[in-house]
């Protein structure tokens, strides 16, 4: 990135937005420290902030072009392979005391998203940076403050030290507190979360608007077991889909996992939890009444008592702030600086995409400029970064909030799936038109968040008027016909018909003149 003495890039938060970033800052010749408050997180004995042993996550194409972009040859192979596509949603329900399953394709041309363990593509990433000499770990190290002007930062040391910081001018030692260290940085990433310190640090210098909302939706995770079979063991339902149980205003789903199990998660309004909670004995009857087929079939009713008890209820939070930078210094990505609900499954795609987007800026602003340059270039850079990465960072925290509605409730409606027919038969037999539906858009393409919200609301609208018209012309055919045998007499038939043809000659006319419209629009 830039020619003279390398500079010392920090990353707070060794998740896999952090990983990633680390990884480009360090194939452009950064010395790179990564910082990360827990042990290293590819021992198994390191416990999630979550406190939940597995998580399962949608990768899709925004993730998997930003991994294709970090240089690192093989990387992306190898993170594939541990993945399972999952070519749709299979909506399980019940009609007429009959158990349904009912498959719904993402897209009409057959691609599909992934299916992902977190912790897996986390190992990944960081045995990747193990590899690179100007990367060095720092687990154990709770980012306590910085003074973003003078750039240096401060961390408390959780363990003793067994490296050498003789780097770091500062270092003091609370019995209380472990080692306090003072290190000196040219750049700051915080990829630290939805509770970010890096971000809550950064306000006190940059005049950050924040906004957080929490929802009335908890989390709950289960977990389904291989089934027994002749061969050994195999999937209990489809691993090709992600599985919905719609509820209304809960559902509940399933993502398949390497070791053909399915990790669920239930979603449900505090309210509800707290019912369950105080009546025990009603969880297994609103297990079997909402999600059919879930109990006994896939999970007894003995595990789905021990994992609602034992496994913690979550909240699920939506955060949007901005500026995302100070300066030359510092900037946020990710959760810390868009934290939004699972419910597009583009929390982590959309954090990776931020690495790229961040690097294009930086790269345009310091492709081969002199080291006294960097500071007032890397400012224009991350100026550049905020005001080209918000709009599109809250148009999918919007669209993943909205989706919510989609998922438990609007996956069974006849006019959803009327919707969702006509725009990919569009997509599919006049791609002239640019026409698609927004899923392919947010997971199948790279477009802005912001463009893909933009061209969703516009194909709503048109979509709203074709209905209107079509619902016109068929009201207008009813019209004519009833007309016809109301006023004409027997002998006058001839005349009826001429009357009514012409009417439908001119509405015909008036709907290939509407067509010819539609097709503009589409394209603008």
């Amino acid at each position: 990135m830039a020619t003279g003495n390398p500079q010392k890039t920090l990353v707070i938060g060794a998740g896999p937005v952090g990983a990633l970033a680390a990884l480009y800052a360090a194939n452009r010749g950064d010395e790179v420290e990564v910082y990360e408050l827990r042990g290293d997180l590819r021992d198994a004995s390191t416990v999630p902030l979550n406190f939940t042993k597995s998580i399962n996550l949608a990768l899709s194409e925004r993730g998997i072009n930003s991994m294709r972009n970090a240089k690192c040859p093989g990387l992306l192979d190898a993170v594939l392979a541990e993945t399972i596509p999952m070519y749709g949603r299979m909506i399980h329900g019940e009609k007429q005391g009959k158990i349904f399953e009912e498959s719904q394709a993402y897209d009409i041309h057959g691609r599909y998203i992934r299916a992902v363990d977190r912790a897996g593509l986390n190992k990944r990433l960081l045995d990747e940076l193990e590899k690179m000499p100007n990367v060095s770990f720092k687990f154990n190290h709770k980012f306590t403050g910085a003074d973003f002007t003078k750039k240096i930062a401060r961390f408390e040391q959780k363990t003793s030290p067994k490296t050498d910081h003789a780097a770091n001018p500062t270092q003091t030692e609370s019995p209380r507190r472990g080692v306090e260290i003072e290190v000196k940085f040219d750049f700051m990433i915080g990829a630290d979360g939805a509770h970010s310190a890096v971000r809550n640090h950064l306000m006190k210098f940059a005049r950050i608007n924040y906004e957080q909302e929490y929802i009335d939706t908890l989390w709950c995770e289960f977990h389904i077991e291989p089934k027994k079979t002749a061969d050994g063991y195999d999937f209990a339902i489809s691993p090709n889909h992600l599985h919905i149980w719609p509820g209304g205003e809960f559902m509940f789903i399933a993502i398949p996992s390497l070791d053909k199990s399915f990790t669920c998660t239930l979603f449900l309004p505090e309210s509800r939890f707290k019912e369950l909670s105080e009546n025990p004995s009603t969880i297994i009857p609103f297990f079997k009444q909402n999600f059919p087929g879930v109990v006994p079939d896939l999970i007894s009713e003995e595990d789905i008592r021990k994992q609602y008890d034992t496994n913690p209820h979550l909240p699920l939070i939506s955060i949007k702030c901005t500026p995302y930078h100070y300066g030359s210094s510092a900037v946020i990505i990710g959760d810390a600086a868009h934290a939004m609900v699972p419910f597009y499954g583009q929390g982590m795609n959309a954090g990776l995409e931020d690495v790229r987007v961040l690097y294009e800026c930086l790269d345009e602003f310091l492709p081969s400029s002199a080291t006294s340059q960097r500071d007032r270039l890397r400012s224009g850079a991350l100026e550049l970064y905020t005001k080209t990465r918000t709009p599109d960072a809250h148009a999918i925290n919007d669209l993943a909030l909205k989706n919510y509605q989609e998922m438990r409730s609007d996956v069974t409606s006849p006019l959803y799936l009327a919707r969702k027919f006509i725009e990919e038969r569009l997509y599919a037999w006049v791609p002239s038109w640019g026409w698609a539906t927004q899923y392919s858009r947010v997971s199948f393409g790279n477009d802005r968040y912001s463009e893909v919200e933009a061209r969703a609301r516009k194909q709503t609208k048109i979509l709203s008027v074709c209905m209107g018209v079509v619902a016109y012309a068929v009201t207008s055919m009813v019209l004519l016909r009833i007309l016809g045998r109301n006023r004409a007499p027997r002998s006058g038939r001839g005349r009826v018909l001429d009357f009514a043809g012409g009417g439908l000659i001119d509405l015909g006319r008036h709907l290939i003149t509407f067509g010819a419209r539609v097709q503009a629009m589409a394209k603008r």
